[in-house]
């Protein structure tokens, strides 16, 4: 019989309070063992989730090296092959290889033929001329226009003759390290070309400025740079475009910036005849894209007034 310091007696009373003391500090116990069973569960369940995590996460990352890895050898590869082009393709759309621009089958065939086959090309031109004149109501025998088809062919040749130039002819090496890195300018070019819509000839100004990465270029090869492209069967926006291509192409500058000014005779003696019209055209090329460089290209030029 166990004894109490409360003093109750051992009697039936007794035991049946000793029985409902230790069926609650049972119960309580039980009810301890399933919270600490419950919370063991968690941090055990949460222990899997952080491996099953760290495993999917280990996963992906190796995964992403993997793609990286394949990603990073088909770059490399890609900059293998492009190094390997340079050396047989030039950089520009408007520089051949051989130093010629643009060139098609009709351009290589006259650049390369010989005294004879060059008689019979002005002689088609002349014949071709001699039939306009026939078709517009002329007499191709009459004493003033007896040598007009010859004189056509011969100038026809003459304002196209930019298709058989070569620009490394044309620049001949002369591009000098001089450790120049500030704006150059070359302005108010004439410029004379043939609209390729009507064959009529449009004329004008073009501005020309570059900013040199230490190398600077000749400065009379600039207008002789403009006048290959302009000496062809143009639009305006194409010989503005390729003029800035071909000196990004040889002297490989910081940017090029090109404007062009210009009246077109197809616009002026014929269509909507309006002679005092004048188109303005502009490439920015490298750090020219840049707002205060162009603004200050423009305003160096004086066209800052229309395209600021």
């Amino acid at each position: 019989m166990r004894e109490y310091s409360s003093g109750c007696s051992s009697g039936p009373e007794a035991v049946e309070i000793h029985d409902t003391i230790d069926s609650r500090m049972k119960g309580r116990n039980e009810a301890r063992v399933k919270k600490v069973s419950r919370k063991r569960g968690r941090v055990r369940a949460r222990e899997i989730c952080d491996v099953n995590a760290n495993r999917t996460l280990s996963h992906r990352h190796t995964s992403l090296n993997t793609a990286i890895g394949d990603y990073g050898s088909e770059l490399n590869k890609k900059r293998e092959e492009d190094k390997s082009e340079r050396t047989v393709v030039s950089l520009s759309p408007v520089v051949d290889l051989d130093g010629l621009s643009q060139p098609s089958r009709g351009t290589r065939e006259r650049l390369e033929e010989n005294t004879e086959q060059a008689t019979v090309r002005l002689e088609k031109i002349r014949g071709a001329v001699s039939t306009i004149l026939e078709c517009i109501g002329e007499d191709p025998q009459r004493d003033g226009i007896l040598n007009t088809p010859t004189r056509y062919a011969k100038a026809m040749l003459f304002f196209t003759s930019g298709y058989q130039q070569n620009i490394n002819d044309i620049v001949n090496n002369a591009i000098f390290n001089e450790g120049h890195n500030e704006m150059v300018i070359v302005k108010d070019i004439d410029v004379f070309s043939m609209c390729e819509h009507h064959m009529i000839p449009f004329t004008g100004k073009m501005h020309i400025g570059y900013i040199p990465e230490n190398k600077v270029i000749g400065i009379s090869k600039l207008p002789r740079i403009a006048e290959m492209f302009s000496r062809r069967l143009q639009v305006q926006e194409r010989l503005t475009r390729q003029v800035a291509d071909a000196i990004m192409e040889v002297l490989q500058p910081r940017g090029v910036a090109v404007v062009v000014e210009s009246s077109h005779l197809c616009m002026v003696m014929r269509g909507v005849e309006k002679t005092t019209a004048t188109t303005i055209t502009t490439c920015t090329l490298g750090c020219f894209t840049r707002k205060r460089t162009r603004e200050e290209f423009f305003g160096l030029v004086g066209v800052n007034r229309t395209l600021a």
